[in-house]
């Protein structure tokens, strides 16, 4: 919501939260078929979009959370050659995924064409690796891509969704794991995005561990991470394993890594898997 002193400010009502952004002005809004979708321009972290009044991304902070849905995944799995990104329609989590040399092809799939369209006039920063020959940018439900897909065709799967609400909901609900542990290869590994762990630890994040499991993962791994521009400014992926021990990672590769990054290393990606005790006994059984 926009108040009368030129503030977005985004409550998150179950939280008790609020996040605040100064506004120079409203670019852009639009309805589309599945959510609305608002550009603003703020006195300090540059674009903003908002989908449905709920912050996704910013000029200055979205490096935090694209490196982390990224480079831990793909420094975990032993040879990432095929990707599939779901969600992610700002491409930002793309741009990282192609830094990666041995990835082959990354299909980059979102429902609304829209948020892709906005990213590319907005954030050109983000969108720089559309046009690389091994990205496939589609614009379908992904749910239902995946289940469509061959059996063990996919090394990783990054689920970069919005909240469990609206057209993103069915991408945290136990048949959509189920599906991606069908098509994932063996070693292959899943990441989805997870919320706030100090808002959501007892709730999102344990029930995605659980679901994960039940449908045949070999092992799942909480990473956390800062985001001031979203609820609590904590964020949070989990990671999901089949046959394979996602709490382990090619620690030389990560440090050997051959481009520049703002905010992961190999020492972040090893920190970001030690969980606070907090959390750690809201995900035991």
């Amino acid at each position: 919501m926009k108040t009368s002193n030129n503030w977005f400010i985004e409550h998150f009502d179950s939280g008790g939260t609020a996040f605040g952004l100064r506004i120079k002005q409203q670019l852009e809004s639009h309805q589309t078929p599945y959510q609305h979708i608002e550009m603003w321009e703020t006195d300090t972290f540059a674009y903003l979009m908002t989908i449905d009044g709920c912050t996704m991304v910013t000029s200055r902070d979205n490096f935090l959370y694209h490196e982390m849905m990224s480079h831990p995944v793909l420094f975990t799995h032993q040879r990432p050659e095929t990707v599939v990104i779901i969600g992610g329609g700002d491409c930002g989590t793309l741009r990282e995924v192609l830094r990666h040399p041995e990835v082959k092809h990354c299909y980059q799939i979102d429902i609304d064409e829209m948020v892709t369209r906005l990213s590319e006039k907005y954030f050109p920063e983000l969108c720089e690796s559309n046009q690389d020959p091994r990205a496939e940018l589609l614009f379908i439900d992904g749910v239902k891509w995946m289940q469509e897909r061959a059996d063990e065709s996919i090394d990783v799967i990054i689920v970069d969704s919005t909240d469990p609400v609206g057209p993103a909901e069915g991408l945290f609900e136990h048949p959509f794991f189920a599906h991606c542990l069908r098509t994932l290869k063996p070693g292959g590994i899943m990441v989805q995005q997870s919320e706030s762990p100090l808002l959501h630890g007892d709730s999102i994040i344990k029930t995605m561990h659980q679901n994960m499991r039940d449908v045949g993962f070999s092992s799942t791994q909480t990473l956390t991470f800062p985001q001031p521009s979203y609820p609590s400014g904590w964020w949070s992926c989990t990671m999901a394993g089949k046959g394979v021990d996602v709490s382990q990672f090619r620690k030389t590769a990560s440090q050997n890594k051959t481009f520049a990054t703002l905010y992961y290393t190999a020492d972040i990606h090893q920190s970001a898997l030690q969980l606070p005790p907090f959390l750690a006994a809201q995900l035991k059984d």
